[in-house]
């Protein structure tokens, strides 16, 4: 792994007397994969949304290369456009094409040559298996295809750091393995990322480190291997017993609707 690049330092954050982050701390060097997992209502989107700026904190503070992310702060534009946020819900412009969506920000925010973005854009879509849909809208776009939109997107802003919001939540399980499948391609160009899910196989399959949150806090972090093999506290014992039950359920849920077609 590179040097550090994102510092969670004693991170408090609140609604009201409701403590959604609690003294949290954590490191992530370049090239590191981070993925965020827990119950829901323990803090995972929050926490992301935080790193962004996009929720302003109670104490504590966030560093991106040693510079401190703030709401309020007078180089927050260009902080941001360091980090690259994917969210659940897409996003997307609906009155502009997929090309349009992707170009807008680099050629308005980042002041850069149209042709040299479009150039970028076209590479991308080609990589995400996109390319034809340039000139398509998002109405006319599966879920799948909306999400890979949006990660070409971030990318076009040439990030830093991704921050992903449980990607997959909002699609049909035929369209999860292609979102997932970009974001693997991601991990192993040495993209830097923090990743929140509650996919388990892909958790375990992409994540240098695994963050377990519960209450506000940081509960466990450490390897893939530690978390899902020897798991250190009680509370994450259950979180994957659930999710082992779950998952055994849902298999045998389909080889059920496969004897019965």
């Amino acid at each position: 792994m590179g040097e550090i690049l994102l510092s969670v330092e004693n991170v408090t954050k609140s609604y009201g007397k409701n403590v959604v982050l609690d003294d949290m701390s954590f490191q992530v060097r370049q090239g590191e994969v981070i993925v965020v997992v827990g119950p829901s209502g323990c803090g995972k989107s929050t926490l992301l949304r935080c790193i962004n700026a996009l929720e302003p904190i109670q104490s504590g503070k966030i560093k991106l290369n040693g510079e401190i992310v703030n709401p309020d702060g007078k180089n927050l534009t260009q902080l941001r456009q360091k980090i690259g946020m994917v969210f659940q819900s897409y996003d997307l412009f609906p009155h502009l094409s997929v090309l349009n969506n992707i170009m807008i920000a680099p050629c308005k925010v980042q002041k850069r040559k149209k042709d040299e973005v479009q150039k970028e854009a076209y590479a991308l879509l080609e990589r995400v298996n996109l390319k034809e849909k340039a000139d398509s809208y998002p109405r006319e776009l599966s879920g799948g295809q909306k999400q890979r939109v949006a990660i070409v997107r971030a990318l076009c802003m040439h990030p830093e750091i991704l921050l992903f919001d449980e990607v997959t939540a909002a699609l049909d399980p035929e369209m999860v393995r292609e979102v997932l499948d970009v974001i693997l391609g991601l991990a192993d160009s040495g993209k830097t990322m923090i990743i929140v899910t509650h996919e388990m196989q892909f958790a375990r399959a992409i994540a240098d480190r695994i963050l377990f949150l519960d209450g506000g806090k940081i509960v466990e972090n450490g390897s893939p291997e530690d978390f899902f093999e020897h798991p250190k506290t009680e509370r994450a014992r259950k979180f994957l017993h659930t999710f082992e039950f779950n998952r055994i359920k849902q298999v045998h849920h389909s080889e059920c609707e496969e004897q019965n077609a």
